[in-house]
């Protein structure tokens, strides 16, 4: 706390509280409020380029030393959570559409992403058919064993789908010689994004440069049941297209089912299992509304 007042003071700002705010402090002073953040070794690159490449949409840094960024406290206005999404998404898009660039395919890269991704659809296959062989051997089934039990063939459907798809990216992915990246956020969520005047995201300290689907991958698996992905997906792309390694990419790691890990609670089971079987659902429901449009288009074309 004494390097923060020490920093403040070299600036004449005198604090007349301080608020906790997750990793930030809400700083009151005589000269308005201010948020206070930690660095990391990476977010003096992150702004540069940002900077660069002429993206502002993040809090003024007002001043900074070796270890501190302090902003401006940036008082949003109130919007619905959905209209609040598709403003964000827009942010995001053009987040990706300024910070493209493109690198020389690294097939080692690639090779790894495609066996993490094989270990994990083997590894979860043989978990789920293991549980499924016990639960079939007992005669009175608990709440959470009936409804694992009732919809297990969704989750191998699934993970079939998985398999599938992974040798087609993985096919596709060696027919090219250059791949995209950006800056991702890394981090978003509905409440790292304000709008007052301007839209802003929040909450850089996780940002790198990556493929531009796992943004959308990350949000995704928080918020998919609270929010219509398929407006957000088309919002997204009709700002930002993605590659069809990308598309195919992004739709391979939302349709992976999470392991349910079972304990002796028997509710809390039953409720990941509902939550899991609702995320494959509304996927599928996804997914099946994008391959259609697909074939429409493709029967008007030809």
């Amino acid at each position: 706390m004494k390097q923060i007042s020490n920093l403040l003071k070299k600036h004449d700002l005198k604090a007349n509280s301080y608020r906790k705010l997750g990793k930030t402090t809400l700083i009151d002073t005589n000269d308005g409020k201010v948020i206070i953040k930690e660095k990391n070794r990476n977010q003096d690159k992150i702004y540069n380029y940002l900077n660069s490449r002429s993206f502002r949409y993040y809090p003024e840094i007002i001043f900074e030393d070796d270890k501190f960024f302090v902003t401006r406290y940036i008082d949003g206005i109130d919007m619905p959570l959905e209209q609040k999404m598709l403003d964000m998404i827009d942010l995001v898009s053009l987040l990706h559409n300024k910070t493209t660039h493109y690198k020389e395919i690294d097939l080692d890269d690639y090779k790894k992403i495609y066996e993490d991704i094989s270990n994990n659809i083997d590894y979860l296959n043989s978990y789920y058919n293991d549980i499924i062989s016990v639960i079939e051997t007992k005669v009175y089934m608990g709440p959470d064993e009936y409804l694992l039990a009732r919809n297990i063939s969704k989750i191998l459907s699934s993970i079939n789908y998985c398999s599938n798809e992974l040798q087609n990216w993985y096919e596709l992915i060696n027919q090219k010689r250059k791949q995209r990246f950006v800056v991702l956020h890394n981090n978003l969520d509905v409440n790292h994004f304000i709008r007052d005047t301007n839209s802003y995201l929040i909450s850089w300290d996780k940002a790198k440069i990556d493929l531009p689907i796992f943004d959308l991958y990350k949000l995704y698996k928080k918020s998919c049941l609270d929010y219509d992905f398929e407006s957000i997906l088309k919002r997204y792309e009709s700002n930002y297209p993605l590659l069809q390694e990308e598309r195919l990419l992004l739709f391979i790691l939302i349709s992976l089912p999470d392991k349910i890990e079972f304990d002796n609670n028997i509710y809390e089971n039953t409720k990941a299992i509902s939550k899991q079987i609702d995320v494959l659902y509304k996927t599928e429901n996804l997914l099946s509304s994008y391959y259609l449009e697909k074939k429409e288009k493709n029967t008007k074309d030809k």
